[in-house]
């Protein structure tokens, strides 16, 4: 038994793309060993690309064959055999070049070089720019930018670069970059916090290069336990030794609300997926000793964290190490590039001479689990490689125990475990070679075993500064004394709150950031931390408090320079204001002006000192004729910004033109989905005659030159307009020009594009009256910041210092107020927000509009209680008087005066006041009227100084009404003491046309009685009377003019009686029998058409008939007359109209009418065109089939069924026949026609009568028998059998 060996080991290669390449080697070992190919130390898996990889092994030979080779494939492969006694590995390079000359097209486009044109300058522009970004672990992110580059050449393609933290990025699992020609695209597919940073994309041209950056930031993600620490990031290894490997990481900025106990490190073998733990208790310091790897193998690690709320995720993987010796490691070096040669040397067997002393031993870490000794190798250390063997022993005594016994080291750098915390050691190192061991170095120094870096001091003082609206530049004073710092975490806190989050999640190593992803207009504080691999600070001291909001900088230059008038020794210039004003407002520009001469431009010179705050300015002393450019400096309070672009050239000369110049000061304002306001301010030059209107162009923002259109067909004479009528979500450019006598003037500079869009939060001018009858228009923005100002303009000129009104502003909240509103009020009030996004409204006061709020404000000075209802009277029970009315509302001190004809009345006998306040319900009662209370009623109300009363005039037929019904109500009252008709007798008609008199009673008992009259006799009524459905009635079936008469029901009992009468005679009876018929008729169904032998029969069915039913029958809208042709009738519930033989002049619209006293109802049916010719068809085919069936030939009888006789007897049969014409008779025996003869005697007399005889019968006659009749309506016949028997034979049977 042995470990593998390798007997041929595989030889590197080159090879063109699409060669296939071949890489095999011999092993032998016993056990047999597993072997197992690698790419750049990731194993192959030949499934995971079917038919790229082939794997063989057969008699100790291995090979790995790879199919069509591409430039991914140039790598370093592994060949690595293992059994029980142990592991070797093999290494060999394949490089993958490319034929020069013509690409294949199937292949990847080849990359350039840079373009060689001689001449060419190329200009750079990034566009579309990413920007601060923010994810969260296992998200993906994208950073993208548009790149445009000028001249563009199809053959020439920039350099892409992406860098994060100023390190090159390259593709990997976790990065991917993308160009596309115009664009340049970096995924990372897997956030993790090590992707946090400043990320910046260069684009490199053979002329220069432009670049962008912009920070992400990576939150972790979600904890699987609430309360666990985020997790560790930046995992690494260091100092890779044949059995250890130290991992570093950095320590998570969030630790879950409690102190991070430890952590765990896992490593996982290359080309497994088992994960296994290396520590069985947390380790606080950021580095730690893997040990116990197997020699030659490549492992991945992972950390966590752990707090006393649980395990924190898994860190991101670390790049694979191989468990080898350094000096291995460095001789076989790292993976091969795609290009270049690859050299194998191998050391040749010399004479051995013993190697001298290790020098420059040291200890270059010391922590309590480990130390870690660096040397270098001795001066004469023979012809071969050496190795090492290192010692130990404890300080104060000189006894040396060897640490590596076994095997000796071939690496300078050696880590020793398992020493006693707390102790002192020396330790020294002796080389060996072939030839022997050396003698040993010189000992360390006496080295303590414990941690010997401290966590670093908290850092200093914490300074925030402004810096944009969502984000504040922190910075700090760093660590004192820190050792090994890894960097800083920073934290924010919104004032007041006491809860604080991370700013980054990967530490910074300078004393300031850029802290973004914070709330405009917030008030933050700001803490910081120190980071190294012994732990982390202390917080530094709480920051100040900061507000969020752009900083204040000197603004950018103005632009759009521009003369609106000139004369001999003067120009008037006017600009526009900068894009950024620099957070503050522009307190003035600076003007500064130059000559050109032949072209060539002098000094600038100042043309004012003092800051001029209009964007108009008057440049005097110039000369005559000559030729000036002019810049322009806006200033704020951070300072004066830099200049602007000098303008075109202009020459100063006198304008002589006769229309005005250019209006200037152009501004956009109340922008919303469809409209907006134009300002503008009057041109300078006004020509020959003063400015008397102004024309207003306007023209999509992408539209050429010839699309600018006129807004307003007669000139304006003001300087603002409000714009309709615009498409939402257009952008629109403006121009204005002027005009006088003379004509039209030059048009001003245009508008920047405005889109037209009502933004989220814009707000109106709303108009409101106060308690106190105050009317003031109020305005609320809600995106300000610290500088915003309200500034209200009347007819878009500024009130300054307005006289009529008050200006009031309280936080996001201004009115105007109104202090004597009259006509000289009447305008257009706009207001408009400084340092905002355009907020502003306006609102017009037209003339109405002031009349309805000076009423409002009347009403709020003078208040009046609302009523919801006025002074009414209703009657209630026992017919008592019931005075009321209803306050929408009135508070607890509100009072009431009761007035009846002037005179106050009070609570009493004859009066009872309610008033109740919750509600605002007012009563007074009255038990009966007499003639003494006809008059006024009025209810007096005061609630503080609101007034109000209602009044209630009854006098004449209005009071007589009333009490007349009170005094009918009492009656009623009394009445229903005892049984009583809720509901009088009345009737209902039934859909079944029963008449249902009935009534509800009330009040009933049990011996109470109802006895029903008719015509004054008492009717017996069949069913029980049930008092406790409250319901009597009566039914008459087949009503009839016997069941008229006047009905009548008597309750009674011992409380007393009454009487209910319903008259159903004469008009009654009629008005009844009225419903009845109404009933039937709408119980008919549509005519329908049916046809029969005679003609056409019309009919309807009703559900019930009466007698007493009038009906009537019309065609073509006039009433039918009745003759023996057309008659009408009744079968049953069918009511019907018989057409005989009819004809043409019967065609038409036929209508039966139900009369029931009202309207009637009337069905109809239109008997014409294919409906007449349907039913008249079908008529003579009706008729003809009856008259067939008529005259058809018949047998009618007389023939029997079976005839038995006997032999030599004579049989003799008669039957009738009809049928017209006269039908032809045929005899059949068993189907075949007979001829009369002497046996058999076949007759047809009269037409009527045929007989059959046979003179003897014999057994020859036995059969059946047929007698067949037919003429031209029809064929019938009779069959009859005979059967005949022998003397001495029973009839039945057969001879």
């Amino acid at each position: 038994m042995h470990t593998p060996e390798f007997v041929t080991k595989p030889r590197s290669h080159t090879v063109w793309e699409k060669q296939c390449v071949r890489l095999h080697c011999t092993i032998s070992g016993w056990p047999e060993p597993r072997v197992v190919w690698y790419k750049n130390n990731v194993s192959i898996d030949p499934m995971s690309k079917p038919g790229k990889y082939k794997l063989e092994s057969s008699y100790n030979v291995h090979s790995l064959e790879i199919n069509r080779c591409d430039f991914d494939d140039t790598a370093q492969y592994r060949v690595s055999a293992m059994n029980s006694k142990g592991e070797n590995s093999a290494f060999a390079s394949v490089v993958v070049k490319r034929f020069k000359g013509e690409f294949d097209e199937s292949l990847p486009s080849p990359r350039l070089p840079p373009c060689l044109e001689y001449g060419v300058t190329f200009e750079t522009h990034i566009v579309e720019k990413f920007g601060v970004s923010f994810g969260r672990e296992g998200e993906t992110l994208s950073l993208g930018c548009s790149v445009i580059i000028y001249p563009s050449l199809q053959r020439f393609q920039p350099e892409i670069e992406w860098y994060r933290d100023d390190k090159l990025l390259v593709p990997s699992k976790w990065v991917q970059t993308h160009w596309s020609g115009d664009r340049a695209t970096l995924t990372l597919t897997h956030l993790n916090k090590e992707d946090e940073g400043l990320y910046t994309l260069r684009v490199i041209t053979k002329s220069s290069f432009e670049t962008h950056s912009a920070y992400v930031f990576v939150r972790d993600a979600d904890a699987e336990v609430a309360g666990a620490p985020g997790a560790p990031l930046d995992v690494h290894c260091q100092d890779a030794n044949k059995d250890y490997v130290i991992v570093t990481w950095k320590q998570p900025a969030v630790d879950g609300g409690s102190a991070i106990l430890g952590y765990f490190v896992d490593r996982c073998e290359v080309g497994t997926t088992h994960w296994a733990q290396c520590n069985d208790t947390p380790v606080k310091f950021a580095r730690f000793p893997v040990t116990g790897l197997v020699e030659g193998r490549s492992y991945v690690f992972r950390v966590r964290a752990v707090n006393k709320a649980g395990m924190s995720h898994p860190s991101r993987v670390s790049e694979s190490v191989a468990a080898m010796d350094p000096a291995d490691r460095t001789r076989k070096g790292a993976s091969a590039p795609w290009t270049g040669q690859i050299i194998v040397t191998e050391e040749e067997p010399v004479e051995g001479v013993v190697p001298g002393r290790p020098r420059d031993l040291t200890v270059i870490e010391a922590t309590k689990n480990y130390v870690v000794l660096s040397w270098k190798p001795p001066g004469d250390k023979g012809h071969e490689g050496v190795m090492y063997y290192v010692e130990k022993c404890v300080s104060g005594t000189d006894s040396w125990q060897r640490v590596n016994t076994e095997i000796p080291v071939k690496s300078p750098r050696f880590a020793l475990f398992d020493l006693a915390e707390g102790k002192s050691y020396c330790f020294r190192v002796r080389c060996c070679n072939s030839a022997g061991v050396g003698e040993p170095s010189d000992p360390t120094e006496a080295t303590t075993v414990g941690d010997k870096l401290d966590i670093p001091s908290a850092p200093g003082r914490v300074v925030p500064t402004r810096n944009t609206d969502t984000s504040v530049v922190v910075s700090w004073e760093g660590s004192r004394e820190a050792k090994e710092l890894v960097g800083y975490y920073i934290e924010d806190s919104i004032v007041g709150s006491n809860s604080w989050e991370p700013c980054n999640n990967k530490p910074v190593k300078g004393t300031r950031f850029v802290c973004h992803g914070l709330t405009t207009g917030e008030s933050y504080v700001f803490r910081v931390r120190a980071v190294n691999a012994a732990g982390i600070s202390e917080f530094s001291q709480e920051s100040e408090a900061i507000e969020v909001k752009a900083a204040i900088a000197s603004p950018a230059p103005p632009y759009g320079i521009n003369v609106l008038e000139c004369v001999r020794d003067s120009m008037v210039l006017a600009w526009k204001q900068p894009t950024f004003i620099g957070g503050a407002d522009i307190t003035g520009y600076f003007v500064d002006y130059r000559e050109v001469i032949g072209g060539v431009p002098g000094k600038w010179h100042e043309a004012n000192i003092r800051s001029v705050s209009e964007r108009a300015y008057r440049v005097s002393e110039l000369k005559e004729n000559m030729l000036y450019q002019f810049q322009v400096r806006a200033a704020n309070m951070a300072g004066v910004g830099i200049p602007s672009l000098p303008s075109e050239t202009f020459k100063c000369e006198e304008w002589t033109i006769a229309v005005p110049g250019p209006p200037h000061d152009l501004q956009v304002q109340e922008v919303r989905k469809n409209s907006l306001v134009l300002l503008w301010k009057p041109p300078v030059y006004q020509g020959r005659d003063v400015v008397n209107g102004y024309y207003i162009d306007i023209k999509e923002a992408e539209a050429e030159f010839e699309m600018w259109r006129g807004v307003n067909e007669k000139a304006t004479n003001k300087t603002f307009m409000k714009i309709k009528d615009l498409k939402e979500g257009e952008s629109y450019v403006f121009r204005v020009r002027a005009q006088n006598k003379a004509g039209v003037g030059k048009a001003s500079e245009p508008t920047e594009p405005v889109e037209a869009v009502t933004k989220p939060g814009t707000a109106e001018i709303v108009v409101n009256v106060d308690d106190d009858g105050v009317i003031s228009l109020n305005f609320e923005c809600s995106n300000l910041n610290a500088d915003s100002k309200f500034v209200w303009s009347k007819n878009y000129v500024e009130m300054t210092e307005p006289e009529r009104m008050t200006l009031e502003t309280k936080g996001s909240k201004s009115k105007a107020i109104f202090n004597t509103p009259s006509e000289d009020d009447l305008g257009i009030y706009s207001c408009f927000v400084t340092h905002t996004d355009g907020a502003s409204a306006s609102y017009t006061l037209s003339e109405e509009a002031l009349k309805e709020l000076l009423k409002v404000s009347h009403d709020h000075k003078f208040p009046i209680i609302p009523l919801k209802t006025e002074l009414a009277v209703e009657l209630l029970e026992k017919g008592r008087v019931r005075f009321w009315l209803q306050a929408e509302k009135i508070s607890a001190n509100g009072k009431v005066e009761y007035v009846f004809n002037d005179n106050m009345i009070s609570q009493g006998e004859k009066y009872k006041m309610n008033f109740d306040k919750n509600t605002g319900i007012i009563e007074m009662f009255m038990e009966s009227l007499g003639k003494e209370d006809e008059g006024t009623f009025t209810f007096q109300l005061q609630d503080g100084k609101a007034t109000n009363q209602s009044s209630l005039v009854l006098i004449g037929d209005v009071f007589k009404q009333l009490q007349k019904e009170s005094e009918f109500q009492r009656k009623e009252w009394h009445r229903k003491q005892g049984p009583h008709f809720v509901e009088y007798l009345g009737y209902e008609v039934t859909p079944e046309c029963c008449v249902r008199l009935k009534c509800k009673v009330g009040n009933m008992k049990k011996d109470s009685v109802a006895l029903w009259y008719k015509d004054g006799r008492e009717v017996k009524v069949n069913e029980k009377l049930d008092f406790s459905e409250g319901v009597l009635t009566l039914e008459i079936t087949q009503i009839s003019k016997k069941d008229a008469g006047i009905y009548e029901v008597v309750l009674k009992d011992d409380r007393g009686k009454d009487t209910s009468t319903l008259n159903l005679t004469d008009q009654g009876f009629k008005e009844l029998m009225n419903q009845v018929f109404s009933v039937i008729a709408n119980s008919s169904t549509p005519l329908k058409i049916q046809s029969t032998e005679e003609g056409i029969r019309l009919y309807s069915f009703v559900s019930y008939y009466n007698d007493e039913l009038h009906v009537t029958w019309h065609h073509k809208d006039a009433a039918i007359a009745f003759t023996e042709r057309i008659k009408s009738g009744v079968v049953g519930e069918q009511l019907w109209l018989q057409i005989s033989e009819p004809t043409e002049k019967d065609k038409g619209k036929y209508a039966i009418e139900f009369f029931d006293g009202k309207g009637g109802l009337r069905r109809t049916v239109e008997l014409a065109g294919q409906a007449f010719d349907d039913a008249y068809a079908e008529f003579q085919r009706l008729k003809a089939a009856a008259i067939a069936e008529r005259n058809r030939a018949r047998v009618a009888g007389g023939l029997p069924d079976v005839v038995t006789i006997q032999e030599g007897k004579a049989l003799n049969l008669t039957c009738n026949i009809s049928g017209d014409p006269v039908p032809e008779v045929t005899w059949l025996k068993n189907e075949r026609e007979m001829v009369s003869d002497d046996h058999y005697i076949l007759k047809f007399e009269s037409g009527k009568f045929a007989s059959f005889t046979i003179t003897s019968v014999n057994t020859s006659d036995s059969g059946k028998y047929s007698i067949l009749v037919k003429n031209k309506y029809g064929t019938e016949s009779g069959d009859f059998t005979v059967s005949v028997f022998m003397p001495d034979e029973e009839p039945g049977k057969k001879k």
